[in-house]
């Protein structure tokens, strides 16, 4: 499982020109099965819990994200492995 953080960088100011490419592409992860929840975070810019993709396949994904490529965001993912999960989210426990 992946968790992707996406922290406004210096070209933030260009985010309404890409913005719907940025929802197509988070549409497509949806879409696909692998992003599992988007959303935005409280210090701005937004956070993807991703499962179901190795490490390269992420961080390639990431890549072509339009915010990534004109720099609207910079993305740090972290590879995280879950030990304790809820019943309704046991496809992401690690452990098992």
């Amino acid at each position: 499982m992946h968790v992707i953080l996406l922290k406004f960088g210096e070209n933030k100011a260009s985010a309404p020109e890409h913005m719907e490419d940025h929802k197509a592409w988070i549409a497509k992860g949806i879409s696909d099965g692998i992003f599992q929840c988007v959303g935005s975070l409280d210090v701005g810019g937004g956070f993807i819990l991703a499962h179901g993709e190795g490490d390269e396949e992420i961080r390639a994904r990431v890549a072509a994200d339009p915010f990534v490529e004109h720099n609207v965001v910079s993305a740090e993912v972290l590879q995280v492995d879950s030990n304790h999960v809820v019943p309704e989210l046991a496809y992401l426990d690690s452990a098992k």
